[in-house]
């Protein structure tokens, strides 16, 4: 009886555990480590498509899109900005009608999609906190808003303010940071340390200067933030292809 009894404990035991084996969940495999990213494109699909599989993988509230807007979002067609803008003061004069046009037909459908994976988007302009005014004209004008989906804080700072180790005033309201001519990497950086934490796990760049890609990316190669940073040269080649 007691052989009996033992032998059939011992299969209960491996019952059980077969059991437990066979019901215990493994973790799913998390995405991979984000990796740094440079490339080119004069297509803005890539980067919405690209960007909402980042989304799909880290959570959108953990990618940041950060986009220029001459010859990125918009461009005139002369190919470059050379609208008047009006002053920042509430006192200055009103902004002139927008001369700007999408830089390609979709731009604002491709802007939306973003937002509404659930990603923060927001502008970085090289433009003076004076373009105020004209630069939410053109905006606007264009069906291009990124109020809704800036970061945080999200309505933005009411003055123009000094970022730690950034020489200008710069401002940020309703999604649009004004970098006033600075080195790109710097002020967003600094930005988003004003902004506190949590920080974005990847910032998803398209501009089309080189120089401001390669600035964000040399910035923040010593942060946990990864980037992944797009050349936009459809204009370029609309320049090249017009010729003289």
């Amino acid at each position: 009886m007691y052989h009996l009894s033992f032998r059939s404990l011992g299969i209960l035991m491996s019952l059980a555990v077969m059991a437990g084996c066979a019901q215990a969940p493994k973790n799913p495999p998390g995405p991979p480590p984000p990796q740094n990213l440079l490339g080119t494109t004069d297509e803005l699909q890539l980067v919405t498509e690209l960007s909402v599989n980042l989304a799909a993988q880290y959570g959108g509230e953990n990618v940041l899109v950060v986009m220029e807007i001459d010859n990125m979002l918009l461009t005139t067609d002369r190919g470059d900005y050379a609208g008047s803008c009006g002053e920042f003061e509430t006192g200055g004069k009103e902004p002139s009608a927008s001369n700007m046009r999408p830089a390609q037909a979709d731009t604002a459908k491709q802007i939306q999609r973003i937002q509404e994976a659930g990603m923060r988007a927001i502008v970085v302009t090289s433009r003076a906190p004076a373009c105020l005014a004209q630069t939410f004209e053109d905006l606007g004008s264009n069906d291009l808003n990124f109020a809704a989906s800036a970061w945080h804080p999200q309505a933005g700072y009411p003055e123009p303010f000094l970022l730690e180790g950034v020489d200008q005033p710069v401002v940020y309201r309703d999604g649009v940071f004004f970098a006033n001519g600075q080195d790109k990497g710097a002020v967003l950086k600094a930005f988003l340390d004003k902004a506190g934490d949590p920080k974005p796990v990847i910032i998803v760049m398209a501009d089309s200067d080189r120089e401001d890609l390669n600035a964000v990316m040399k910035t923040f190669s010593w942060t946990k933030t990864k980037v992944h940073a797009w050349r936009y040269t459809r204009e370029s080649n609309v320049a090249i292809a017009s010729g003289p």
